[in-house]
């Protein structure tokens, strides 16, 4: 037997008034996935706890079946370093740096408008020559999402939060703060950053073309998701597979490289709408001949809940769906063994609250070795009827992995 996942994040939501008080998932075209929940098994899963970040490093670590209380102790940003190649000493401590929109002194766009990472990285490259120096590193990523790295004389214990959870809200309301007086000199060098790289960023080349076709500016610097180094177990050890891992973002990345699983650079992955879903589908059955296990994560629906568009979050299911799930199962006859698909977000991502929630999330297991239940479509509600019930997030691979699911 061999098993893929496929992961769309945020995909889960509540009922929407504009969509007769269904939530995208029941209102979109979903003819694939359904068809993993009508063959399969379905339940609910609780994969984000109160008390911890409800980010999708906890969720997609709980997913794969890693206790984020054990492994995973910080925020996600050593995770998105190692996904970029940056190694982290003990003493360092790597910083979400994202390029962020900010208008009449308010964050108007986490994203600062899905910049490319062409742009990003000329963008990054200016914030390494003004506030770079030997403990203060910059390190480009894909789109907006870049890393800051500082030396061991930083201290990391410090408040920083998270921008598109404070989308509208003033940014100088909610600067980083020292939670120790050690970390003051942190939180000041942080602030000090943020604050000048409006002046920088406004006026360089980059922004002033984008004004001019209409785009919106990445105009500020926005740090957080801190921590340091992580230790844990490879995904061989745990589970005595071999595993692949598909994603365009770098926090997935990062997680593949901290467990040693593969992986895979697809061509034309972005993060968002415009995402390469047939070359992550071609690539994961290509990556299915040679790995017990493959791990395709899509980040564009969370995106879509992020902005609060629901003609968005519903195009990325359906384009999910149709081009990627669709175009897998249908490549699934060329495998030689038995495999067993699943589909499930790791988080819910509410269109109305624009931020990740701890709702249950839908989850569906086809193993074509066991029969289903009485679920006829996936999606939140329907999931309340399946097989499986009420789950713990950590359970999840040991259900997908289970000779009798």
């Amino acid at each position: 037997m061999r098993y893929v996942v496929v992961l769309g994040d945020g995909m889960s939501d509540r009922p929407l008034r504009d969509l007769g008080n269904r939530t995208p998932l029941e209102a979109a075209s979903t003819e694939y996935m359904d068809y993993i929940a009508e063959k399969g098994r379905c339940g609910l899963l609780r994969t984000l706890r109160e008390g911890l970040p409800l980010g999708s490093e906890v969720a997609n670590l709980i997913v794969l079946g890693y206790d984020p209380v054990r492994y995973h102790l910080g925020g996600r940003a050593p995770l998105e370093a190692a996904g970029i190649g940056v190694k982290l000493s003990g003493e360092e401590t790597a910083y979400r740096c994202n390029l962020i929109t900010v208008g009449d002194d308010k964050i108007v766009d986490h994203s600062g408008g899905h910049i490319t990472s062409r742009e990003g990285m000329e963008l990054i490259k200016a914030a390494g020559e003004r506030f770079g120096g030997e403990d203060v590193k910059f390190y480009p990523g894909v789109s907006y999402r870049n890393i800051l790295v500082l030396g061991g004389r930083y201290n990391g214990n410090v408040k920083c939060m998270p921008p598109h959870d404070i989308i509208g809200q003033r940014w100088d309301g909610n600067l980083v703060k020292p939670l120790s007086e050690e970390a003051r000199e942190t939180a000041e060098l942080l602030n000090d950053m943020i604050k000048d790289s409006i002046s920088l960023l406004e006026k360089h080349p980059v922004n002033l073309k984008r004004e001019r076709r209409g785009q919106s500016k990445a105009n500020c610097l926005w740090f957080w998701g801190q921590g340091k180094r992580l230790e844990m177990p490879s995904f061989r050890e745990r589970y005595n597979l071999d595993g692949a891992l598909i994603s365009a973002v770098d926090l997935l990345k990062g997680i593949g490289f901290y467990i040693e699983m593969e992986v895979l650079d697809v061509p034309g992955a972005t993060g968002y709408l415009d995402t390469n879903y047939k070359g992550k589908a071609d690539y994961a059955l290509d990556a299915l001949q040679s790995n017990d296990f493959v791990y395709v994560h899509v980040e564009s629906i969370d995106e879509a809940s992020h902005e609060g568009s629901v003609e968005k979050k519903i195009k990325a299911l359906e384009d999910l769906d149709r081009r990627l799930v669709g175009r897998i199962i249908e490549g699934l006859d060329e495998i030689d063994d038995d495999v067993s698909i699943a589909v499930l977000p790791d988080h819910s991502t509410p269109i109305e609250e624009r931020t990740h929630a701890l709702d249950l999330i839908p989850f569906a297991i086809y193993n074509p070795l066991v029969g289903g239940d009485d679920v006829k479509k996936y999606s939140e509600k329907e999931a309340v009827n399946g097989y499986y019930g009420v789950r713990d997030g950590l359970e999840f691979i040991k259900l997908l992995l289970s000779d009798n699911n």
